[in-house]
């Protein structure tokens, strides 16, 4: 009888220990508020939101080219320095406005007093100036672009005017990105709208004064071009310069005589005229 017996004593223990660790477990989750709970869950959320939206977030930037599109940029290369990249930059700034939010919506539900007086204002100002910090740093880049694509288009022209043409397309197009910026912050962007417009105005009227040669070289080159009076391999004289036509293009007239260029504005060609050399 006793060999029989405590076979069963032990049986009738695994769930007496089963039910004690159970009661334990239960008493434990009774005892911390809920409110902790749905923290903790807010929290844990909130954090897998934020790394796997700002990993999608940059395999979009480089699957659309986005990479390619801004090397060389000023702002690229500042953050080459930092070891990091511009699409990066903008992966790890969705990160952590997800994070906010759920950092912010942690201290609400833990009824943080903080969180709760604030909290409204907040979950409303937090979007936009995450969208404007977005807009300031696509200014950035997108003016940096402007400033390499016009120097690029225009290194064939060897005017000394050309130069103010890639500073005033980044200027324009950051100034215009800080407008958008402070509109989505709920700034008063009217003023700003008028110097804007004053500031395209002085552009037009001071760079038409200050390249009107410029202008009429542009002018005369189109004409030529057109009409080519006279082409590559013509020997000429075009205000006392003379020599063999190398190339012309719609500012300038390349001419090469005795090893000395000649780059002879294509304005002097309606001023002083052309004689085309034929022996």
């Amino acid at each position: 009888m006793t060999g029989v017996e405590a076979p069963a004593a032990a049986s009738g223990a695994v769930p007496t220990a089963l039910q004690f660790d159970t009661q334990i477990l239960d008493r434990v989750i009774r005892t911390v508020p809920r409110e902790i709970w749905a923290a903790l869950l807010v929290i844990v959320v909130g954090l897998t939101v934020a790394f796997v939206l700002g990993a999608l977030t940059t395999r979009i930037l480089v699957r659309l080219g986005v990479p390619e599109a801004i090397e060389g940029t000023a702002f690229e290369r500042t953050a080459r320095n930092f070891d990091t990249s511009t699409v990066e930059v903008l992966g790890s700034l969705v990160r952590y406005f997800v994070i906010g939010i759920a950092v912010l919506l942690l201290l609400s539900i833990a009824n943080i007093s903080i969180a709760a007086t604030f909290w409204s204002r907040t979950v409303q100002f937090l979007p936009q100036l995450f969208l404007a910090v977005v807009i300031l740093i696509v200014g950035v880049v997108v003016g940096d672009k402007a400033h390499l694509v016009v120097s690029e288009r225009l290194t064939g022209i060897k005017l000394p005017q050309i130069g103010v043409f890639p500073q005033i397309a980044k200027v324009t197009v950051f100034y215009i990105a800080v407008l958008i910026a402070l509109s989505q912050l709920g700034v008063a962007t009217l003023a700003l709208v008028v110097l804007l417009a004053a500031y395209l105005f002085a552009v037009v009227l001071l760079g038409g004064i200050a390249l009107s040669d410029l202008l009429k070289s542009g002018a005369a080159g189109s004409y030529l071009l057109l009409n080519q009076p006279y082409s590559i391999g013509d020997e000429v004289e075009i205000g006392g310069n003379r020599g063999i036509v190398q190339e012309v293009n719609l500012f300038v007239t390349h001419i090469e005589n005795d090893g000395e260029e000649f780059v002879v504005p294509n304005s002097a060609v309606f001023e002083d005229g052309v004689v085309r050399i034929r022996e």
